[in-house]
């Protein structure tokens, strides 16, 4: 990865955070993007350390906005540079509805729309990379979600786990949609399932929720360093160059749900998404 530039969204905790690690460990210049500017620091600080890698630097940014997505877009952007490897990670879960700053769902906010808005901003400057490659975390959840395009922000009737499971889903379509539209560019776009990981995911729901899933973690869960292998390995394995449009799981290829290979549904959720960002690819 020496002479290469790798963004990592959601990159100062849990898989994303070792993830960026992975990506300065083999030589490449890393951009951590995430809210908390002094964890981003500090984060940085431990990257430096453990890799003796100084290209690593933070930028700040709520992947929930879509003014700072477009923010954080012209500042990566800037002056035409190439971006080799764009990992969408930053996501969550909201077991309460709640609203972005624009007004939208978080949950299709920041897990689906983020991924959507971003990788459209960057899309020339990843064309501008001799082999661009866009990784988007998605998860098995996405089996048990259903594309509700009639209200897919909740407003009638809202829960948090088939938000999140829809949004997992919206990952996959996205993905699968993005890559037909990459055919005979540089660039690949895959999808994967970091698996069911031990992190900090979830405890913004209040603490019975966090308690839940802090005992359901202890039982079952892996640990970040784990949960990010399969992330490194699309970012990064020459086994995956040139592939694109596929879901991972354990590093290996493997089958997605029916729904999330639904060309009409992936057609009808990329018109949605263009009308609730205002961008069009």
């Amino acid at each position: 990865m020496e002479g290469k530039l790798c963004v990592v969204t959601g990159a100062t905790d849990g898989i994303g955070r070792v993830t960026a690690r992975a990506l300065a460990e083999r030589g490449a210049e890393v951009v951590l993007v995430g809210r908390n500017a002094a964890k981003g620091a500090e984060v940085c600080k431990a990257i430096h350390r453990s890799s003796r890698n100084k290209r690593v630097r933070f930028e700040q940014a709520d992947l929930s906005s879509q003014a700072e997505i477009r923010a954080l877009a012209e500042r990566l952007a800037g002056g035409g540079t190439a971006i080799d490897v764009l990992v969408n990670n930053v996501g969550g879960i909201f077991m309460r509805r709640r609203e972005s700053a624009d007004g939208i769902e978080m949950t299709f906010a920041l897990n689906h729309l983020g991924y959507f808005l971003l990788t459209g901003l960057l899309l020339e400057s990843l064309k501008a990379s001799a082999a661009g490659r866009i990784v988007n975390v998605a998860s098995e959840a996405h089996r048990s979600g259903q594309m509700n395009l009639e209200d897919p922000q909740g407003t009638r009737r809202y829960k948090g786990w088939p938000a999140y499971a829809q949004s997992k889903l919206a990952n996959i379509l996205f993905t699968c949609r993005l890559a037909e539209l990459l055919e005979g560019t540089p660039v690949t776009a895959n999808c994967l399932h970091p698996g069911f990981v031990a992190s900090r995911f979830g405890q913004n729901n209040g603490w019975i929720f966090a308690t839940f899933l802090k005992t359901l973690m202890r039982l079952s869960a892996i640990d970040v360093e784990a949960g990010a292998r399969t992330s490194v390995h699309v970012a990064t394995s020459a086994d995956v160059e040139g592939v694109s449009g596929r879901y991972f799981d354990k590093s290996r290829e493997a089958t997605s749900s029916l729904a999330s290979r639904e060309e009409e549904t992936a057609q009808r959720l990329w018109e949605l998404s263009e009308k609730l960002t205002g961008h069009r690819y």
